[in-house]
């Protein structure tokens, strides 16, 4: 089975999740003795190129003329490479770009689609996808029958692995159409923090801080992990923090390698949006806390009096390292 994967362009480099989504297209082609192809797009730099490049995948084919915020032109883009390629079965990261694409793609393609894969798909008789269903509750296993398949895959799902060997990059330049979206100005949400989709390590925080002028101790703890910073839905509806910090069933859904919850009860809208995480910390002064029970390590206590302990003892154990 050929694969094609959508890299996405992110600030003129490859983003984090199109890595993974690279070692998920190449390692579902091996298995099903047909190659992968990436169609990237966008003006990449030669680093991020070289990277890509790296995982396996037998070429790339990089369309730079072309907008990088039309929905029109990535989807044409997307089909062209697809044909180009011959593939039957096209990858997608599970974020804003492949959540927009992909069901463009699905409905000119004809192609069955499974958003969210959490997992590689079973290909031994039916081509069927592992996906979390009821807010992560539980799991499906979905069949795709058509020919033609798409499946968008959930940031922090699997690892990114490299491989020996370099594919060649192609400059790809098919007739994409006039693009129905100008662009005047570009502003990224939240500055130049980690993106929050693609992030392993979070620091969040909730109402147990009491007011906006206590979030120092979150964001310095934040960056002494090299973490992410999130938040509650009542913290961003107060204007605490900004909306696109709100995790949880109406916010982001993430998934990260740690997930640290500071003065959060850990309702269940909020528990939808992160309990894919590997591991949950959370610190809350009251020990019936619905939270504790999906966490995986407790503190009762206040965070007041725990965070900065924890920020002291993360900056020894950085310094002993030195």
């Amino acid at each position: 089975m050929n694969v094609l994967v959508f890299a996405e362009s992110d600030n003129g480099k490859v983003a984090k999740a199109s890595f993974e989504a690279a070692t998920y297209g190449t390692k579902v082609a091996s298995k099903t003795g047909g190659s992968a192809t990436i169609v990237a797009y966008g003006k990449l730099d030669d680093a991020s190129l070289k990277e890509l490049a790296s995982y396996g995948i037998t070429k790339i084919l990089h369309c730079s003329a072309v907008s990088d915020l039309d929905p029109s032109q990535l989807t044409r883009l997307t089909i062209a490479a697809a044909a180009e390629s011959q593939a039957e079965l096209i990858i997608f990261s599970h974020d804003y770009t492949g959540k927009s694409i992909a069901p463009l793609v699905s409905a000119k393609m004809k192609a069955g689609m499974v958003a969210g894969a959490i997992d590689y798909p079973e290909t031994n008789g039916d081509f069927t996808v592992k996906t979390n269903v009821f807010s992560g509750k539980a799991f499906a296993q979905v069949k795709i029958k058509t020919d033609k398949k798409i499946i968008t895959l959930i940031p922090n799902a699997i690892s990114k692995e490299k491989q020996e060997g370099q594919a060649e990059v192609i400059a790809y330049s098919p007739d994409l159409g006039a693009a129905s979206v100008s662009v005047k100005e570009f502003k990224a949400e939240g500055g130049d923090g980690i993106n929050l989709t693609e992030a392993e390590l979070v620091v969040s925080a909730g109402r147990g801080l009491k007011g906006p002028e206590n979030w120092g101790m979150i964001e310095e703890l934040a960056k002494e992990l090299g973490a992410a910073t999130a938040c509650s839905r009542p913290v961003s509806d107060i204007g605490w923090r900004p909306h696109h910090e709100h995790v949880g069933q109406t916010g982001i859904a993430i998934r990260p390698n740690l997930y640290i919850a500071i003065g959060i009860s850990g309702a269940i809208q909020h528990l939808a949006g992160v309990n894919g995480s590997k591991v949950i910390v959370v610190i809350n002064t009251d020990k019936e806390a619905p939270f504790f029970k999906a966490a995986d390590y407790g503190v009762v206590g206040d965070a007041f009096e725990v965070v900065p302990k924890m920020i002291e003892a993360i900056k020894a154990f950085k310094a002993g390292q030195a």
